[in-house]
């Protein structure tokens, strides 16, 4: 509007100074003011014509314009709101995930705790144990040195850790290749180790299974006190076998020398007759020396069977084993409870080719001979006149393994001391008698398992009797 305004001035200005008004002028030379307020006027309003007409396309166009400015502002505070709510979501996930990472943190730390409480528990375990505990790793070098260990070796754990167990420790008496066995066959190797009788240890190699770096744990229990504690034990229960036997014999020996000294006197007496009866003198001289053969039959099953021990095993057939232990229960165990032995159905069933293997045939007739002494206890405590005491050994083959059933139908042995039936002592109080103690077949048992690395089990009940099954290894 201005720029109209001013364009109007000048060009009124220019019209003044070029005369303009000429045009205007009448005959006589006067302007006619009127005509040009007229076209001053028209012009005027062409002027503002035009500028209305400009205004009103710039008002459109500032509305349009600010529309746009509207939506352009909408669509900002939409995404402003968008990016707002983004945001606050992502705050949230944030606050979210520091509560995990948090909590995530403080169950870390419960579990490191509880992991070193664990650690450190486990290491005193370690270092408690009664026994010597080696950890060695795939290169034989020592990771677990525990205290006792300490104490047997002298060398402490700080010398031990890291080091070769030979370099560390020489005197060990584990080897190299025992250790290798146990890696190789993946399964534990126990080795019993004695040093002329002095000392006794239980040593015990069993490789890591479930770790990432392959290993062995070695551990060495020194047993010494237990053995000889055993030892002594099974003497005992050896010299009461022996003892028993030995009154056994003195009285079966004793029976026949009375009779025999009887029929002496007799025969003295009746020769010192006039006339003597030389039938009757006859009669009674045979019968001495019946006597007299029963008593050397006693002296001479005892003299071999003390006799024929030794540290040595010996090729023998389980068959004459039995056969010569029930000849020797005949003469020493002819009165047991008051139930002679002749009174007892002694049957025995064998198979057939029973091959001999290499066995302790004493040791094994002291087996036999305390069962049969067993069952003869058994037996006479049955007080049923009618009751037929019967013995029944019956041996088979079962693969690598004889198999020796031997069973009587003797009173039952209790749940409680079938128990305790093959230990040395027992303090069950329902076992704890004399009688029972009398009865334990720890002897028997240190036999079959030990020496023969066999098994004994017993089965008994009323009804069916009394039943030891007995497994020997003939390899």
């Amino acid at each position: 509007m201005k720029n109209i305004i001013a364009f109007s001035c000048l060009l009124f200005a220019q019209l003044a100074v070029a005369d303009i008004f000429r045009v205007f002028r009448e005959t006589d030379g006067s302007t006619n003011w009127q005509w040009i307020a007229n076209f001053s006027s028209g012009i005027f309003i062409i002027a503002l014509s035009l500028t209305i007409v400009r205004l009103f396309f710039s008002r459109r166009q500032s509305h349009r314009y600010n529309r746009e400015l509207e939506e352009i502002k909408a669509q900002l505070e939409v995404r402003v709101q968008e990016r707002t709510a983004t945001l606050n979501e992502a705050n949230d996930l944030l606050k979210g995930s520091n509560k995990a990472l948090e909590t995530e943190i403080s169950g870390h730390l419960s579990t490191t705790s509880q992991l070193r409480r664990s650690e450190s528990y486990i290491t005193e375990i370690l270092s408690s144990m009664p026994l010597m505990l080696i950890g060695l790793n795939n290169k034989n070098k020592i990771t677990q040195w525990n205290r006792r260990a300490e104490e047997i070796s002298g060398v402490s754990t700080t010398d031990a850790i890291s080091k070769d167990l030979w370099k560390a420790y020489p005197e060990i008496t584990v080897t190299a290749e025992q250790i290798a066995q146990a890696l190789e066959q993946k399964a534990a190797v126990t080795i019993k180790y004695s040093q002329r009788g002095q000392y006794y240890f239980d040593i015990t190699i069993y490789p890591l299974t479930d770790q990432t770096e392959t290993g062995v744990v070695i551990l060495i229990d020194d047993v010494t006190q237990q053995v000889k504690s055993e030892t002594m034990l099974i003497q005992r229960d050896k010299m009461s076998l022996m003892g028993e036997m030995a009154s056994d014999m003195a009285h079966d020996i004793n029976l026949p020398l009375r009779a025999m000294l009887k029929s002496v006197k007799t025969v003295r007496q009746g020769l010192t007759d006039e006339p003597f009866d030389r039938v009757a003198l006859q009669e009674i001289l045979e019968d001495t020396v019946i006597r007299g053969q029963q008593a050397r039959s006693v002296i001479e099953n005892l003299m071999e069977f003390s006799s024929s021990g030794g540290d040595v095993k010996s090729q023998a057939n389980i068959t004459q084993i039995i056969d010569h232990s029930v000849e020797l229960a005949e003469d020493v165990l002819s009165v047991t409870s008051g139930l002679r032995f002749q009174d007892i159905d002694v049957s025995v069933d064998y198979a057939d080719d029973l091959p001999d293997f290499a066995c302790y045939t004493t040791e094994l007739q002291q087996v036999f001979l305390s069962l049969i002494r067993h069952a003869c206890n058994a037996l006479g405590r049955i007080e049923d006149d009618n009751h037929k005491p019967t013995i029944r050994i019956a041996v088979t083959r079962l693969y690598d393994d004889l198999w020796v059933r031997f069973q009587h139908n003797g009173a039952a042995i209790s749940t409680a001391h079938q128990q305790h039936l093959f230990e040395s002592f027992s303090t069950s109080e329902e076992t704890n008698s004399r009688h029972d103690a009398d009865q334990r077949l720890s002897f028997t048992h240190f036999i079959i398992t030990e020496q023969h690395h066999g098994q004994i089990s017993v089965m008994s009940d009323e009804d069916q009797g009394t039943t030891f099954s007995i497994q020997l290894p003939i390899r």
